[in-house]
């Protein structure tokens, strides 16, 4: 899934401060606690100190004795733009521009907040009624923003030529440009340009990093990231920076106008993005956690979207809730789309996944590529009909394996011409390709795998070893392919032993399932020893985490323990299997819960069948009626767990 960056690149300018108009307030001064005679006073004072919500409160008492006031309605327009409430003010500036049709700035303010908006046609009209030559830079630069905004690039760059050209906006927004171009190195040397013209600007550092990580060069990111960030801190601390991450209570900050410039909350989305490429995902989320506080209806649609993409696995519900809230917003993030069907898919709610693509097909032209809308068309046709599924994924398996052979065939010769630029832009270019490969190669397997056709799934896995055999996710599902057949247990270890010595010092951080399959396979044949060795190791790392963080739960030694006693179960060895089940699930407030119920489930519920059916007789001794009063226990304990989904 893509996670969101935050990009605001392109008409920096704001509507201008109010000072100066020379226009009058009245107000009612007694019933607003106003001193006498400093009304108007009193009021340009909060708008210096951006008290923006107090002036809004005080002017709308002004506008119900004076509703046409054009000061309150100027004030007014002024404070709603920075409170980013551009509706507001845009209904208070179209008012103006009715009412006072020789102010060309009021029609300048009216079309601006209209394109924040995103009514960019609207904005056209509006700006374009201006005929004022002073006014021709602004007017100019606010028309090329609104094609910017419509991907309609040619005009934009036409409209910028048409700016002075010792302008520093001018630079900064034909970098922009050429970032939508997709040209990331011509963008930074724009952006390096202005930021050595007029010195260290916040948003300009941020475009200079977000072309970094557009290049895949995240080091280089991270070092601009950092210094944004430790400029925000030191200049602003009443931002809070990093207070929610380590546990203190704070109150909103606000979308004031201090947030906007240090672009902060640009930033740290930024740094989650790049940590989430990373599969660095806790950094990821305390990125999130670390941007100044604001309230759940301040946030911005960008971190919105990241707070779901990066909880979506602690709660997919709520996640599910934001995307589709998003998805609803004008504008919404670009990945927003993709994202929400990419997830439909991965937690099989595939109705949903074709409504929403029904629903939004216009979005589907726009924001999906022609891959993207083909592997997805074909997950949820997959349903339906497996055959045609399959057909369809097929040709976008060997659109991908002609791609990667061609990519292969020109590292080799750009490496016999010695030319490094060329090899590192094929290298990438294969990396990329084969990224997209892998989850068409897996949605081809999983149509078999579902009709638990192991070896044909294997068959599948070994066509494409010649470019994916160093590929962690086809490694490990060639691993599970191996272990489901019963009969390649010693070929299953090999996989399962290249991830785990991978992350050997750190076992609780990879999949409970993987390490508890390489134990079975162990077991299965006859290397017991290395299976005790795995479950000594997993057993001291709980302990050393149970520690460090006593309410977090794992279950990394308890999943193990239970496959085995499945395994054992699975066997008719209901002894020595259910007895594992029910040591490996005390204490039952730590390890007792949805995860480790799935697996202790199925054995205890076939114990009670085969009893009842008469197919196995327990010993009439101690053991055995402790076994079952084991069993009764366990169930009790299930059902007073209020986190438990029962079958």
């Amino acid at each position: 899934h893509n996670c969101s960056y935050g990009s605001q690149l392109i008409n920096k300018s704001l509507i201008e401060k109010p000072a100066g108009t020379g226009l009058q307030l009245a107000g009612s001064m007694a019933a607003l606690h106003v001193p006498e005679g400093q009304y108007t006073q009193t009021i340009y004072g909060m708008i210096k100190d951006q008290k923006y919500g107090d002036v809004v409160q005080i002017l709308n008492v002004e506008l119900q004795t004076r509703p046409k006031s054009r000061a309150a309605l100027s004030l007014l327009g002024f404070c709603y733009y920075h409170l980013q409430d551009y509706q507001a003010a845009a209904d208070c500036y179209e008012q103006l521009v009715q009412t006072n049709p020789e102010v060309d700035s009021y029609k300048l303010y009216y079309a601006q907040s209209l394109y924040k908006l995103c009514a960019y046609p609207e904005a056209m009209k509006a700006v374009c009624q201006i005929e004022n030559p002073s006014y021709q830079p602004k007017v100019t630069k606010l028309q090329a923003a609104i094609r910017y905004a419509e991907d309609d690039l040619p005009n934009a760059k036409s409209l910028m030529e048409q700016c002075p050209a010792d302008d520093p906006d001018s630079e900064f927004n034909l970098g922009c440009v050429l970032f939508k171009e997709k040209r990331y190195e011509e963008a930074c040397a724009k952006f390096n340009t202005v930021l050595q013209v007029v010195g260290y600007k916040a948003d300009i550092c941020y475009c200079v990093a977000l072309c970094h990580y557009m290049m895949r060069q995240y080091v280089v990111a991270l070092k601009y990231i950092s210094e944004i960030i430790e400029r925000g801190i030191k200049d602003h601390p009443e931002l809070s920076v990093g207070m929610q991450t380590e546990g203190v209570d704070v109150t909103s900050v606000g979308n004031t106008k201090i947030l906007q410039e240090t672009s902060l909350v640009e930033t740290f989305n930024l740094k989650a993005a790049i940590e989430y490429q990373l599969k660095n995902f806790e950094a990821a989320q305390e990125a999130l956690t670390d941007m100044p506080p604001r309230a759940q209806e301040e946030l911005d649609p960008v971190t919105l979207q990241n707070q779901a993409l990066m909880n979506m696995e602690d709660n997919p519900t709520q996640g599910f809730e934001k995307l589709q809230f998003l998805l609803q917003q004008v504008p919404c993030p670009p990945v927003t789309f993709p994202n929400l069907l990419l997830l439909y898919c991965k937690y099989e709610y595939y109705d949903l996944a074709a409504d929403v693509l029904a629903e939004n097909a216009h979005l589907s032209y726009k924001l999906l590529t022609p891959y993207l809308y083909d592997f997805i068309d074909a997950k949820i046709t997959a349903q339906s009909s497996p055959e045609e599924a399959f057909s369809k994924l097929e040709e976008l398996a060997s659109h991908h394996i002609d791609k990667l052979r061609k990519l292969t065939k020109q590292v080799q010769e750009q490496r016999q011409n010695h030319d490094d630029e060329a090899v590192k832009k094929c290298v990438e270019e294969y990396d990329n390709t084969l990224e997209h490969f892998i989850p068409v190669l897996m949605a081809q397997a999983k149509v078999y795998w579902d009709r638990e056709n192991y070896a044909q799934v294997e068959k599948i896995f070994r066509r494409s070893v010649e470019f994916c055999s160093d590929h962690d996710t086809w490694k490990l599902n060639v691993a599970h392919v191996l272990f489901m057949q019963e009969t390649k247990f010693k070929e299953a270890i090999g996989f399962y032993e290249t991830i785990v010595k991978k992350n050997y010092d750190n076992l609780v951080g990879i999949s409970a399932i993987i390490l508890a399959n390489l134990c079975v396979s162990y077991i299965m044949t006859g290397h017991t020893e290395d299976a005790e060795e795995i479950m000594k190791k997993i057993e001291k790392e709980e302990e050393e985490l149970s520690y460090e963080e006593p309410d977090r739960k794992v279950y990394h030694l308890c999943i193990v323990n239970l496959v085995i006693g499945t395994l054992y179960c699975s066997k008719g060895n209901y002894e020595f299997g259910i007895s594992r089940i029910m040591k490996s699930l005390e204490p039952y407030s730590k390890k007792l819960g949805t995860d480790t119920w799935f697996y202790a489930k199925r054995c205890l519920l076939s114990l009670v069948e085969n009893l009842v059916k008469h197919m196995i007789m327990l010993k009439d001794n101690v053991s055995s009626w402790s076994t079952a009063r084991a069993t009764m226990q366990t169930g009790q304990h299930c059902i007073k767990t209020p986190s438990l989904t029962l079958p």
